[in-house]
């Protein structure tokens, strides 16, 4: 974990404020490529995914923002109202599950709300390497979209496009006729919630963009429980602790109630903190983090959300 310091807290949006952090000791930090993100302990036990939206050149300093949730588990309100300006925090260093390919010709981007935090590390990037490249921001109002200001300004502003619901009907999102004719060529990244990254997805589908040209990122996971979910038992083959799994709790749920202390962070399946060895049995794979040629290996698994076909999983814990 790293050291470092809210250096400037600035409210961007409605309900959304940007955090600069900067290393304690003054030193540079890690560096990190477009799509990345970091833990942040918001308070002890509770470590949460932010996604860097500054320049990746830049050492100094990494730049997050942040939505206040409603529906929040704790980690945006503990930001909104727990972390002011000034306050000292624990970071983990960049890890990226987002990259960005910057081998292709022409770049769309799509950003819903929030999500236009990796989006606009993206834009930086793509400015840098010369790539032509368009920018769709899109929400329900301009008062609710962070970094308006700044994409204004920014070299790459001619790239920019606003689409808010409430506005004139002629600057309203219209994806099918953005996505139109693709070629071969062309990628495209989209970050935002859930239904509108799904109606991205499915719109460029139907204009005949292929899988391969498609690239998302969820903030959250759908949940991973299934009709039918049986109960299953864990073997921790270092004391050799056998622990019933109920159908109803994940393996996380049990090992934390019984002590059995093991890395955790946003215990949905999407950032790999958790992953898991397994030496015997077969996992029955939830997660979003792992790909399919590793899930086939049946060696580890992540006990947040994914659950076992066999009668028991034994585990190098």
């Amino acid at each position: 974990m790293l050291d470092v310091y809210v250096s400037r807290k600035t409210t961007e949006a409605e309900d959304v404020c940007s955090f600069e952090l900067t290393a304690a000791n003054g030193a540079q930090l890690p560096a990190f490529t477009a799509g990345s993100h970091i833990d942040v302990q918001v308070a002890p036990g509770l470590t949460r995914q932010y996604s860097l939206c500054n320049p990746p050149h830049e050492r100094e300093r990494y730049l997050i923002a942040v939505l206040n949730e409603p529906a929040s588990r704790g980690g945006s309100k503990g930001m909104h109202v727990d972390i002011p300006q000034g306050a000292q925090l624990k970071i983990g260093e960049p890890r990226n599950l987002f990259e960005l390919d910057l081998t292709a010709e022409h770049y769309v981007l799509f950003a819903g709300g929030i999500g236009i935090t990796p989006i606009l590390a993206m834009a930086h990037d793509l400015l840098a390497a010369g790539k032509r490249f368009d920018l769709h921001y899109c929400g329900r109002s301009k008062e609710r979209l962070a970094f308006l200001d700044l994409l204004s300004t920014t070299p790459f502003a001619k790239h920019v496009h606003v689409h808010v619901d409430n506005g004139p009907a002629e600057q309203r999102l219209d994806a099918a006729q953005i996505l139109q004719s693709p070629t071969a060529g062309e990628q495209l990244y989209v970050c935002g919630p859930s239904g509108f990254m799904a109606h991205i997805e499915s719109t460029a589908k139907a204009c005949g963009w292929h899988d391969q040209q498609i690239h998302r990122e969820d903030f959250a996971a759908p949940v991973q429980v299934l009709e039918g979910d049986q109960p299953f038992e864990v073997e921790l083959t270092r004391s050799g602790q056998i622990l019933v799994i109920p159908a109803e709790k994940t393996v996380l749920d049990v090992l934390l109630e019984n002590d059995i202390e093991i890395e955790s962070s946003c215990e949905q399946g999407i950032c790999g903190s958790c992953i898991t060895r397994v030496l015997a049995g077969e996992p029955d794979h939830r997660d979003q983090y792992m790909n399919a040629k590793e899930h086939a290996l049946n060696d580890c698994f992540t006990p947040c959300c994914s659950r076992s076909l066999s009668p028991r999983l034994v585990l190098d814990l």
